[in-house]
Order: C-alpha cells, then sequence, then structure tokens
C-alpha cells in the first residue's frame, strides 16, 4: 500500500516509482451528492394547491347549494310577498274597517297585451329573454351612464329584483347585492322566463299602498291588465323605478314625465318608432277609491294583529275576517265616551264577555285626531281597583269576608299611606274594608301576605307585569292595561282564569283542553267570597254610583293626585272596564273612580243589558199629622249622598232615568228614546257622510276641470 493510506496511481509510461507518482499527483475532486430537479418540485406543489383549491371550492358550492335548498325556496316567489289586504267585520258581518296592502290576483303573461311586457321590459331589463339571471352587459352599461352622466341607473335583472323582493331586505349593501346573483341564478334553474316575469309583476310595488301589476291597473285605470292601453302600460311600467313619490294619484305630472321616458326606452328598444312613442298620448287617472269602509278604529288597530295570525297562508285576495266587535254595544260605547268625558281628559272603555270576547273598544275621544290606543298601549296605574288582587291572595290564604282587620293608622315604617280623607273605622271585617276602599288595610295586607303572594295571585288573572317588591303596589302604583286589568275582573265573573282577551271568534273549549290549558279553577268558595267583596262596593261602598237593578259587581280606583279614574266591574255576562284621565298624566282635579267613571259604567250597563235600569222607588204619600197638614212636597226620586258629601237626586220623568248631582243633570233614556236618538245618530251621520262626498265631488270636478285644460289625452 502507498504511504498515506491511498491507492497508488499508475504513472506515465517508462516510470516505475510509483510513491512519487502519486505523491505528485493532484487530488481527485469529492463526489457530489445527486440533487432532485427544481421543475418538478415546482410542478408538484402546484398541483398540490389546485388539489386543495379545488377541495375548497367543491365544499363552498356544497354549503351554497344547501343554503340555497334550505333558505331559498322556489315556492315562495309564488305567494304574496305582503300580507294581503284584511277586512275586519262585527259579529254581525258589518265591515268595520280594511287594513292592509291593496292586492289583487295574480298576472298570466300570455293573456296580456304585447305592449304591456314591452313596457317593463324597456326599462327594466332589454335583455331579460337573452341572459341567464345576471346581464354583465347590462351592469357594464349602467356603470358606465352613472359615471359618464347625473342618471343615476341600476344593473339589476328583473330576476335580481325578484329575488330582492322574495328573499332579501331591500337595503342597499354590498352584501345583499352579492347574495342576489346565486338566487338569481338558482330562479332561472327552476322557473321559466314566462313564471319569472309573472311573478315579478304580480309582487312589484306601484304606489298607493297598492302591489301587483293587476291591483295597479284597477287602482289608477279602473280596467283589468288585459285591457290596458299602451299609454296606461307605460305610465304604470314609469311607476317602479320610484312609487312611492310618482303615484299620479299624488304627483301625476311625475309619473307623466315618467311615462315619457318609458315610451322613449321602448322606442330606442325597437318595440316602437319614435314617431309613434312621440305620438302617444298621457294616461287619464280613473281612480275609485273605496269610500264606505273606514281605514281603521282603536278595536280594529289591536284585532289586526291577531286576523294577521289565522290568514298567513291566504293568497292574493282580501280576506273577510269576523270579529267579536258588537255594533250595538260599541256605539252604545262611542256615544257614552263621547258626552260624558270631562273637557281636557281622554277616555278609554273596554267591554268583553266573560270569555274574553271584546264587544266594545274605545281608546281615545277621537281616532282620527290620535290613534294611540289607551285601552290596551297605556300603561296607567290602576288604583284601587289593583286590590282586587290583594283581597283575593287574602281570601286564597284562608282569609273570608268575615275575617276581621284593622283600619287604623300606620305609624311604623317608611311607608304610611292614609286613607282618603282621613278616614279610619277601627276594626272592620273584611267585607266593609274593600267596600269603604281602606289603603291602610290594603297594605297591612300586603305585608302580612308577602310580594310573592301577590305576585302569584296577578299572574293567575292574568296581570303578567312585573310588580315591584314594595307596598305601595297594593294601592295599585304598577303600570297595566286597561284591557288586562278589565280581564283580571273577567277571570272572577268566569270559572277560570286567566280570561284571554280577543277579538276573533273562539270555539268553546272541551273538558280535556281545559285541563291541559295551563288555566285554573278559582275555585268556588273563593269566587263567591270575591263576588262578595265586588258586591258591597256596589252597595255600600265608594262604587255606589255605579249600583243597577240587576246584581252587580265592581271596583272603584284611582290613582295618586287623580292622575287616573277607573271603575271596573261585571253584571250579566258582561265585565266593563271604564278609565279617564290626561295623557300627560297630569292631575284631572277632585275626580275619582267612583264619580264620572262609575257612572258612565252604569249608563252603558244599563244600555247592553235588558232591566240592568235601577228600579225607581214608588212617590212618597202625602202625611198629614192631626192640626196640621204637611204640604205634599215629593221628591222625584231617591235622594243619595255620595262618598265625599255631594248631594244626588235620581228620578224617572216618562220612563227616563233622570240624575241631578253636582255635575248636572244626566239623562239615561229608555228603549224607547234611545232607539230615536240612535235615529238622530244616524241621520246625522248620513248627514256628515253626504257633506263628505259633496266635498270629494267638489274636489274631484276641480281635478277634472284642471285636467280638461290640459292637451287632449289618450285612450
Amino acid at each position: 500500500m502507498p504511504r498515506g493510506g491511498g491507492y497508488a496511481q499508475p504513472g506515465p509510461a517508462g516510470t516505475t516509482d510509483w510513491d512519487d507518482y502519486g505523491a505528485g499527483a493532484a487530488p481527485l475532486p469529492p463526489l457530489e451528492e445527486k440533487q432532485p430537479k427544481r421543475g418538478w418540485l415546482r410542478r408538484h406543489w402546484r398541483w398540490r394547491y389546485l388539489k386543495w383549491t379545488g377541495y375548497a371550492a367543491f365544499a363552498a358550492f356544497v354549503l351554497l347549494l344547501c343554503w340555497l335548498l334550505l333558505f331559498v325556496p322556489v315556492s315562495r316567489t309564488a305567494k304574496p310577498l305582503v300580507p294581503p289586504q284584511i277586512v275586519l267585520e262585527t259579529s254581525d258581518g258589518q265591515a268595520i274597517a280594511r287594513k292592509g296592502p291593496i292586492m289583487a290576483a295574480p298576472v298570466d303573461i300570455a293573456k296580456l297585451p304585447p305592449h304591456v311586457v314591452d313596457a317593463f321590459l324597456a326599462t327594466e331589463d332589454r335583455r331579460f329573454y337573452d341572459h341567464w339571471g345576471i346581464d354583465p352587459r347590462g351592469i357594464a352599461r349602467a356603470l358606465w351612464t352613472n359615471i359618464s352622466s347625473d342618471e343615476q341607473q341600476g344593473g339589476s335583472t328583473i330576476t335580481q329584483q325578484l329575488a330582492k323582493l322574495s328573499y332579501l331586505k331591500l337595503d342597499r349593501t354590498v352584501a345583499r347585492k352579492l347574495k342576489e346573483v346565486p338566487i338569481a341564478l338558482w330562479l332561472e334553474a327552476w322557473l321559466t322566463k314566462d313564471e319569472i316575469l309573472e311573478r315579478y309583476l304580480s309582487n312589484a310595488y306601484f304606489g298607493d299602498n297598492v302591489y301587483g301589476l293587476r291591483a295597479a291597473s284597477l287602482h289608477y285605470f279602473y280596467r283589468q291588465p288585459e285591457r290596458l292601453t299602451l299609454t296606461q302600460a307605460a305610465m304604470l311600467a314609469g311607476l317602479v323605478k320610484a312609487p312611492s313619490t310618482l303615484a299620479p294619484t299624488r304627483n301625476y305630472k311625475g309619473a307623466v314625465a315618467r311615462e315619457k321616458v318609458v315610451l322613449s326606452a321602448m322606442a330606442d328598444a325597437g318595440y316602437l318608432t319614435p314617431d309613434a312613442a312621440r305620438a302617444v298620448r298621457p294616461a287619464v287617472i280613473d281612480h275609485r277609491a273605496d269610500q264606505t269602509t273606514p281605514a281603521g278604529s282603536y278595536f280594529a288597530d289591536w284585532a289586526l294583529g291577531q286576523a294577521r295570525a289565522v290568514t298567513e297562508d291566504a293568497g292574493y285576495e282580501t280576506v273577510h275576517v269576523r270579529t267579536t266587535l258588537d255594533r250595538r254595544l260599541q256605539a252604545l260605547a262611542q256615544r257614552i265616551a263621547r258626552r260624558s268625558t270631562p273637557a281636557g281628559a281622554q277616555v278609554a272603555i273596554v267591554a268583553m264577555r266573560t270569555n274574553g270576547d271584546v264587544v266594545a273598544m274605545v281608546g281615545g275621544k277621537d281616532y282620527e285626531t290620535s290613534k294611540f290606543n289607551r285601552a290596551v298601549q297605556a300603561r296607567r296605574q290602576p288604583g284601587s281597583t289593583f286590590k282586587l288582587i290583594v283581597y283575593l291572595a287574602a281570601l286564597q290564604s284562608g282569609m273570608t269576608p268575615d275575617t276581621i282587620v284593622d283600619d287604623s293608622p300606620i305609624t311604623s315604617g317608611d311607608y304610611r299611606p292614609e286613607n282618603a280623607g282621613g278616614r279610619y273605622r277601627g276594626q272592620i271585617t273584611l267585607r266593609d274594608a274593600f267596600a269603604a276602599s281602606s289603603n291602610v288595610v290594603a297594605v297591612k295586607l300586603y305585608k302580612q301576605l308577602g310580594s310573592d303572594a301577590i305576585a302569584r295571585a296577578a299572574r293567575s288573572l292574568g296581570i303578567d307585569e312585573d310588580l315591584p317588591a314594595n307596598a305601595s303596589v297594593a294601592l295599585g302604583t304598577a303600570g297595566v292595561s286597561l284591557v288586562d286589568l278589565t280581564a283580571a275582573f273577567a277571570g272572577i265573573a268566569a270559572d277560570y282564569a286567566p280570561v284571554e282577551p280577543h277579538a276573533l271568534p273562539r270555539s268553546e273549549k272541551g273538558f280535556f283542553d281545559k285541563l291541559l290549558d295551563g288555566k285554573q279553577d278559582i275555585g268556588s268558595r273563593t269566587r263567591e267570597e270575591m263576588r262578595d267583596l265586588l258586591a258591597a262596593n256596589i252597595t255600600s261602598g265608594t262604587g255606589r254610583a255605579a249600583a243597577l237593578g240587576i246584581p252587580a259587581f265592581g271596583k272603584t280606583g284611582t290613582s295618586q293626585d287623580s292622575r287616573d279614574a277607573l271603575f271596573v266591574g261585571f253584571a250579566g255576562d258582561l265585565v266593563v272596564g271604564v278609565w279617564i284621565g290626561k295623557d300627560d298624566n297630569s292631575s284631572l282635579g277632585r275626580a275619582s273612580g267612583g264619580g264620572v267613571p262609575a257612572r258612565m259604567w252604569k249608563d252603558f250597563m244599563i244600555g247592553a243589558i235588558p232591566g240592568a235600569a235601577p228600579r225607581v222607588a214608588p212617590e212618597p204619600a202625602p202625611i198629614e199629622e192631626e192640626g196640621d197638614i204637611i204640604p205634599d212636597f215629593e221628591l222625584p226620586g231617591n235622594l243619595d249622598i255620595g262618598p265625599d258629601g255631594d248631594l244626588s237626586v235620581e228620578g224617572n220623568i216618562n220612563g227616563n232615568a233622570v240624575r241631578i248631582g253636582r255635575e248636572g243633570v244626566r239623562i239615561q233614556p229608555n228603549e224607547e228614546t234611545q232607539r230615536r236618538l240612535d235615529q238622530l245618530d244616524r241621520r246625522r251621520d248620513q248627514i256628515e257622510r253626504a257633506v263628505e262626498d259633496a266635498a270629494r265631488q267638489a274636489e274631484a270636478q276641480g281635478r277634472a276641470q284642471e285636467a280638461a285644460q290640459q292637451p287632449p289625452r289618450g285612450q
């Protein structure tokens, strides 16, 4: 082996010194490691990138497809996109209100004149039959127009507009526009072009609360869309851009100007020649509004939500819904509210059957002046009417109307309410305390029973408001609506509670339905004892002004500083609540629940229930004594001294009940007199309607004369 441990290499020919040759030779280069080709590596990572991108795209497509299947049902476009119009009727079938949008049956493209379809395509989507729901050319044209001129155009196709109307909010956001694209493609995949156009035209908004081409054609021109003329079709097509501002019933000049734009677009699209477009005269409006049915009322506004719930699956046609409203009792409530409410005050009246059927509702003095429903929307202090809850809890705890309670001043604690007038009676029965509406007894009962017991009693009668845990609740300081308060009294009048006030008739529940509905029987003993207390309030307590000729049960209520005055009670199968107060929550002065509200309640009951009028006492005979003859002085009726010391006289004149008191002379007519008064009221209403009709006709004639001064119009 050569030195150095390496192998010797042969030298040049003839050389024998191998060591010298090896020592002088240059070393061999080290062996290089084999490197992979860089081009293959790049191709490998590109393939993996494309593969995962494909997976992600496929997953996104599957998610999009699932979203479309679950949340974009194509069947929705075949239904009205707004709830149909509802006509509410009284219990005997008379229309009382027309609520909701004006709609009509869908249109059939095959039956429409060609110029009707052409007018909408020319202004909304000229390439409708050529694209797949998205029109890049139209979007580019709209962008260029918006950039190069002051005119603003949208690039949405009719399919996109149907997608927006059916599934999306109408806000102008990028997210909404992005959602339109897959939905439009989805609709194009499932529907024909004619189906898309039909459903769009049947739901588009045309102003004046009118939806759909058929309803708009009838509303503005009083004709079916199958008979629309060219000028009429052009005007309707022009309304879609800005229906609220271009409605011809309010902005005829604007509608005519927009019609000319549509006709020009039709000529530009080749549907008309320019000369033919210029020759078309403006459309003439033939609007015939329904003046027979009012737009609303306090009861109708409250009933609408319940009516909508039972007509969710209705089609395009107007739906007639029968309500529980009694036409005679509603007129009676309105008449009493008009003539009895003190000046500067508002009024609310709710009358219902013991099963919760609301038969009359007054939410204020004048619906046209103020649509705020004080019977439903106002949460006012119920005053002492809330003592119904406190005493119910006391009876449920084992007390009876004869239980002795302490009606003496409260001398300890931070809350020390006083009785009205500062009058205290010492040891009295629960019945007498309720009749006199003792404040101190109610507060002592509250403290004795606890806030939880009071809250349970309130919930059992349907008052679900969160009651503050303080003793002032016993005096009615927690706000509650009159309709809920009246329903609480209905729970005592009925066999079970809570009673749910409702505006639509309900079928009578069977035995098993009552077991499962979550309601409970108050109990015959508790119910009779509660009726005992309520009767005492009318016969010998603060509610004596509400006394009837039949058994009556009720409770007065007056909030702090006389801001609210109430009377709620029942007789026969009617439960009625009356409230008066001021919207600014200021004081009514000396008003109390035992005054005007109690008398209004009594007047309503007398008019609603035959035989409810108090019986008039016979006239006293002359008294003769020996040696002296007392003059024949006869009172016309019963002499009454109210709880506040007011002197009043009640009597009868020709069969009509008459009361003379501090508030003046009040007359409760008998049946025959009431019939004549009703005739006068109806005659007055007829005269008022005739005057209104004459005013509308004069206004229409003025518009016609103004229109006659314009150039001659087309068909």
